[in-house]
């Protein structure tokens, strides 16, 4: 039996990967926790490339973040 309180892996959960929201490893909406995991990267460089994104994209990827908070589902 596995601990439900422990942090997502792709090991622990077979089959195919989904990209949610991750509430336990979040900072503000989860949204960079979720795609670092189902990306299986570091997620402080996903949290660093976003801001630097939102910095130099004058804003776009802000709005894509939030079209992301409020589409990507929550585990």
């Amino acid at each position: 039996m596995t601990d439900p309180h422990a942090p997502w892996t792709p090991q622990a959960h077979p089959g195919p990967r989904r990209l949610v929201r991750d509430r336990d490893d979040r900072m503000i909406g989860g949204v960079c926790a979720g795609l670092a995991h189902y990306l299986d990267v570091d997620v402080t460089l996903v949290r660093v490339l976003t801001v630097l994104g939102a910095v130099f994209s004058a804003g776009t990827v802000a709005f894509v973040y939030l079209v992301a908070w409020i589409m990507v589902p929550r585990r």
